[in-house]
């Protein structure tokens, strides 16, 4: 990568900065979409890393036996290592570093797919809520659609200047505890939200405190969406919080990643 590569204007640095999103149209070349929409249909799929937990229903209980209504997929590049080569990949982190400084990494990456026709919607969380309380994060996500993200099947929305909350108090989806995916208990001003349909190849970025929704997939497409994280490297976290939405879960994913981890630590065999 370049060292004077600079993906964003003084504008758009300052508009992110004050209110947690920014929406850009080209991140990604036509051609580079065809080969990421190309990896990312293979692994779905087939459903790669499923006996792992690395996919599974994001909003559903995810029963075996059941079409899952939000699919995700964490570290597609483990399972199709061309992710890596992709060169978004380096605009992505070019475009964070000039954001959070030249100390931002990436921090992971993973994806989410939502089925033609019956894919559910993403409630309004932050994405912090998921991640280890005794840890602080200055990270932000970017949102690559792999086909044009519109109002009907899926696009960001956005709650400007969220990003200056705590993290609010999160719940797993309907409150039921077998499901993974999380949404915010407090109450959400939707008339302030702002939708970013974009085409495909383009980028929402997006704090990791900044409110955020996408809606269901009314269309006869699937909706797909690759994120990669980026972020300065970690630190305790000054205090104490905990994060109680996160403990006594009961989700099929996790069995299945315990299960994964528990063959390795016995066999030192990777499943």
């Amino acid at each position: 990568m370049s060292s004077d590569l600079s993906p964003l204007d003084a504008a758009q640095i300052a508009a992110f900065k004050e209110q947690g999103y920014l929406a850009i149209d080209s991140i990604a070349t036509p051609d580079e979409v065809e080969r990421m929409r190309d990896a990312y249909d293979r692994l779905f799929d087939a459903q790669i890393g499923r006996e792992k937990g690395d996919h599974f229903d994001l909003a559903g209980v995810d029963e075996e036996d059941r079409p899952a209504k939000l699919q995700q997929m964490l570290g597609p590049s483990l399972y199709a290592p061309e992710f890596n080569s992709f060169e978004c990949r380096e605009t992505a982190l070019a475009a964070a570093r000039q954001i959070l400084g030249k100390s931002a990494e990436p921090q992971g990456e993973h994806a989410i797919m939502k089925p033609a026709g019956f894919g559910a919607a993403t409630p309004w969380h932050q994405d912090e809520s998921y991640w280890d309380p005794k840890l602080e994060y200055h990270s932000l996500s970017v949102w690559v659609p792999l086909q044009e993200a519109t109002l009907e099947n899926g696009c960001m929305q956005f709650i400007p200047g969220s990003h200056q909350l705590g993290v609010l108090p999160h719940r797993p989806i309907n409150n039921d505890r077998r499901i993974h995916g999380l949404e915010v208990e407090t109450q959400v001003e939707t008339a302030r939200a702002v939708a970013c349909p974009i085409p495909a190849g383009g980028a929402t970025f997006h704090f990791s405190r900044t409110l955020h929704y996408a809606g269901e997939n009314l269309t006869d497409k699937p909706r797909r969406a690759y994120i990669m994280v980026f972020g300065l490297p970690r630190k305790p976290f000054p205090g104490e919080r905990s994060f109680s939405w996160l403990k006594d879960r009961e989700t099929a994913r996790e069995k299945r990643a315990a299960s994964a981890k528990s063959v390795v630590l016995k066999t030192g065999l990777i499943p």
